[in-house]
């Protein structure tokens, strides 16, 4: 007789807030070939001779800035959604980072240890992307291709647009936009341009034409931004946000090479300056708050938009631990158990990521 099991994988943190840890950390991430996919002499000179001697302190600080009593708000926040999960649920709920801990090679030893021999893996990330969907996926993969060879795994497909996520997301953020309505910034975690040439299985579609996203094709099944417009349209449409009243861009770029645009600080700048009294933002990219979302947004995009002239500036939280998500999450799970569950859930099946032949 099986045994089941859900596994939650989100991207990560450092242990601490030392720069020590920052390095261990931001070594792991940025050495991941889906995420700087150049090839390993190029990837190891970048991180270990040009990022790693500074920007490890850098992050260190912005890190403080945002640090819980409890430890990273990644983290607790992620602990909490395993245990509210794991309160609805009669299998066992793991949860695994992608980097560092609680890392996914102890998450499938206990699952192992456990007797367990299929999981669900819910990748927590709502949007297809090589340098956080995929990784997440792949690393699962392999820890349990070594660890547990007999271990079946279920993956959830990304669910961007998918009712439940959405009627979450929309949740999550009624109670900002009531009253006197704010101008509404969605803002996305960027990636570099050319992951979506790669993730793009026909090569020929994505940013090839200026209705790309617009355009029904089978790249749109790993095709990351258009499945951030996706998630846009869909929220737009059961909040009832009058078109006028929102703009979507994209966050937290790295290095020289063209990252998805609009760029955030430039859209904050641009709608400072525009006179914007009222501005609220929201990151559906990432399901839990973190240094993206509190730091990056919340203190310096805040500090763009009102020195440019902006009014005043609220940051949404991300859905965090609230009911609605952990709902949500209950229906991907009893869906995949057999279970009643919100009939608008999609089916559950194994999924196969195409890899994207990253620099070895």
């Amino acid at each position: 007789m099986s045994r089941h099991a859900v596994l939650l994988v989100n991207l990560g943190s450092p242990d601490s807030t030392s720069v020590e840890d920052v390095r261990a950390y931001l070594r792991d991430f940025l050495m991941d070939p889906r995420v700087l996919d150049v090839p390993y002499p190029a990837r190891w000179a970048i991180v270990n001779l040009g990022i790693l001697p500074r920007r490890p302190a850098q992050s260190a600080e912005a890190y403080e800035k945002i640090w819980t009593p409890q430890g990273s708000p990644l983290i607790v926040t992620s602990r909490k959604v395993q245990a509210a999960l794991q309160s609805r649920l009669s299998v066992p709920v793991e949860l695994a980072m992608r980097y560092r801990n609680p890392s996914v090679q102890d998450a499938i030893l206990r699952l192992r240890d456990k007797g367990v021999d299929e999981v669900l893996v819910i990748p927590l990330f709502p949007h297809y992307a090589m340098s956080s969907y995929e990784t997440a996926v792949e690393r699962v993969k392999e820890i349990a291709a070594s660890l547990a060879p007999g271990m079946a795994l279920a993956v959830m497909p990304p669910y961007y647009d998918h009712p439940d996520y959405i009627r979450a997301l929309v949740g999550s953020a009624r109670e900002y936009l009531e009253g006197d309505y704010p101008h509404i910034l969605f803002s996305f975690h960027g990636i570099p341009e050319r992951h979506l040439h790669k993730t793009d299985p026909s090569g020929c579609h994505c940013l090839k034409r200026h209705d790309c996203c617009d355009t029904p094709h089978a790249a749109h099944g790993t095709c990351y931004r258009a499945q951030c417009f996706k998630t846009v349209r869909a929220f737009v449409a059961k909040a009832h946000v009058p078109e006028h009243r929102y703009s979507v861009a994209f966050q937290s770029r790295l290095g020289r090479d063209p990252w998805l645009k609009p760029y955030t600080d430039w859209v904050l700048e641009g709608l400072g300056k525009a006179g914007v009294g009222k501005l609220a933002v929201i990151c559906p990219a990432f399901v839990s708050d973190c240094l993206e979302t509190l730091e990056e947004i919340g203190l310096r995009g805040r500090q763009t938009f009102q020195r440019a002239g902006g009014g005043s500036f609220t940051l949404i939280p991300c859905l965090n631990d609230q009911p609605l998500w952990i709902a949500a999450l209950e229906n991907m799970a009893n869906r995949w158990l057999g279970k009643s569950a919100t009939p608008s859930l999609a089916s559950v099946a194994v999924q196969s990521i195409q890899t994207t032949a990253p620099g070895a």
